[in-house]
């Protein structure tokens, strides 16, 4: 929207220099000395006219203007050639002027077409400018809308796990009361629930809504073989698993964050609290018919990731697909406003990168799927067709590329 109101601006600024410019040449055409000039002109001509017309009677002393006599006053004097010449004259005069006059009414109208386009640019300025200050308030209103939904939902979770965590630490009064020493596991099960809630409050703001994950996550179900179990590692709020129960999928999800796992199980969803691997490891050889994972990679240490990887391929069946979902660092934009502003991102993972490591654990017909693209952000071309424009468009599409790439990409392994 700036730039459509810069771009208004322009045309407006662009509208009031012709117009100026048109007046001013209007102002020197018709001005005072020229009109005297020319009126100066029909007056040496109207005397030479009434100087060549001869006498009423001969020898008279006065004269009668030619055109204040009647017509037979005018045919006994007859026309000699002087009057012939200075009529023409006269009339050469006349028909200049007519010309200028219509020149200048021609200039006056170009004047008021002008001025109507101005009027009409500034009309367009004003529309996009009060447009924009409205959408900017209907913007601002939904941002704290989506806010206070965020933060509603953080309070009905952290209301949720202030009656477990009450229960929690009554236990560990009593046990201080009694004089004794609480044991580690008893603190950390205190400590363990606000590291969660914190976490899982800044998915619920950053991460985006669940409508939002959903969409962006329904393309993968058809990637899925029909049959069997996907285990969804790092399930976090559910999306994945909730479109899985819709198409009919078995899908079990894991995650180490408990108050996601508190979210899923309000959902009714099938999923337990536990680590990444060693619930992957628990599977059965070849019983699983897909592996999704949204997100989480780039929270893994390599070693971990390697192996998590090679046990992937052991647990899926013939035919079973695996699906790894994870920021674009190849993205500017992604890596800026999304990856980095994640604390818990331990490492970026470059797409041909993560495509080897799938490679090397053995699956087969590996791609990159990228999210779609960034259009609202990217630059815009330059109108025009010339060298120099072609030029400028060139190194914009380069740009963009480099700027705003999509923001995620998934790679997909098969097992053959």
């Amino acid at each position: 929207m700036r730039r459509t109101i810069e771009a208004l601006a322009e045309t407006r600024r662009l509208k009031e220099e012709e117009l100026a410019r048109t007046a001013d040449a209007i102002r020197s055409e018709i001005n005072d000395d020229s009109l005297v000039r020319r009126s100066s002109l029909l007056d040496e001509a109207l005397a030479r006219v009434e100087g060549s017309v001869p006498a009423l009677e001969p020898g008279a002393a006065a004269k009668k203007s030619l055109f204040k006599r009647g017509a037979a006053d005018r045919s006994r004097a007859g026309l000699d050639g002087g009057l012939v010449y200075a009529l023409e004259e006269l009339k050469g005069l006349f028909d200049r002027h007519v010309r200028e006059t219509r020149k200048s009414i021609s200039s006056l109208l170009d004047l008021v077409a002008k001025q109507a386009a101005l009027m009409d640019a500034r009309d367009r300025e004003w529309d996009a400018l009060g447009s924009n200050h409205v959408g900017m308030i209907f913007k601002s209103m939904e941002w704290r809308v989506d806010k206070l939904a965020a933060e509603t939902e953080d309070v009905q979770l952290l209301m949720k796990k202030f009656l477990t965590l009450r229960e929690k630490l009554d236990s560990l009064i009593r046990t201080l009361d009694e004089h004794k020493t609480p044991a580690p596991a008893d603190v950390h099960t205190l400590l363990e629930p606000l590291e969660d809630g914190r976490y899982a409050g800044f998915e619920n703001r950053f991460r985006g809504s669940e409508e939002e994950i959903r969409r962006q996550q329904a393309g993968y179900i058809a990637s899925f073989p029909p049959g069997g179990k996907v285990l969804d590692l790092g399930c976090g709020r559910g999306e994945f698993l909730d479109l899985l129960r819709e198409k009919g999928i078995e899908g079990e999800g894991v995650d180490q964050n408990g108050q996601m796992i508190d979210i899923c199980l309000d959902k009714g969803l099938n999923c337990r609290k536990g680590d990444l691997l060693e619930r992957l490891s628990a599977e059965a050889d070849g019983s699983l018919s897909g592996i999704f994972s949204s997100q989480v990679v780039e929270h893994l240490p390599p070693a971990y990731l390697k192996r998590l990887v090679e046990v992937a391929f052991i647990k899926l069946r013939p035919g079973g697909v695996i699906v790894l979902e994870t920021v674009n660092p190849v993205s500017v934009f992604a890596l800026v406003q999304i990856y980095f502003l994640d604390l818990s991102h331990r490492q970026p993972l470059h797409p041909r990168a993560l495509q080897f490591l799938i490679e090397s654990a053995g699956f087969r017909n590996v791609e990159i799927r990228y999210a779609a693209p960034l259009d609202k952000e990217r630059l815009r071309e330059l109108p025009g067709a010339d060298e120099k424009t072609a030029l400028m468009n060139r190194n914009i599409d380069q740009l963009n590329d480099l700027l705003f790439a999509p923001p995620n990409y998934a790679v997909l392994g098969k097992k053959e």
